[in-house]
């Protein structure tokens, strides 16, 4: 088989398709079945503008939070509190034990320990001169 290589900057989802999901099926044989699902925690204001939340997602009885934004004049309030133990509340009910996440040193690292999550992992100068953490918590149903 000749092959031929090329490098590329365009983001085309049907070439990540052919790349992402014989990983998954590969995955899959091994481990068994991801079960995954989408979790998000949306947050509106009035006419029902989306300004901020938690995009994640459970697989393999782990809740995996991707990402979590509110603007600034939203924090400091337990939006984001009320938030996280909402999608938290909904993992435990999927059947997750534990969750895990990352957050950069500019960002949430205390508000995540704040709320039981602990550093397993830390990545240096990523971006250049701050350290990107990486978070896990053990999910209780109480």
């Amino acid at each position: 088989m000749e092959l031929t290589y090329e490098l590329t900057s365009r983001f085309d989802e049907e070439e990540r398709k052919a790349i992402f999901d014989p990983l998954i099926e590969f995955n899959r044989q091994r481990a068994g079945e991801p079960n995954y699902v989408p979790l998000n925690v949306l947050v509106h204001e009035k006419q029902q503008r989306l300004v901020g939340g938690l995009w994640g997602h459970t697989a393999y009885n782990w809740f995996v939070i991707e990402l979590l934004f509110l603007p600034e004049k939203l924090r400091g309030q337990g939006t984001a509190t009320a938030i996280l133990h909402d999608a938290e509340k909904e993992a435990i009910r999927r059947g997750c034990k534990n969750a895990w996440m990352d957050t950069h040193e500019f960002q949430a690292r205390g508000f995540y320990e704040s709320r039981g999550y602990t550093l397993f992992g830390e990545l240096q100068d990523y971006p250049e001169g701050h350290a990107r953490y990486f978070m896990q918590k053990a999910l209780s149903a109480s």
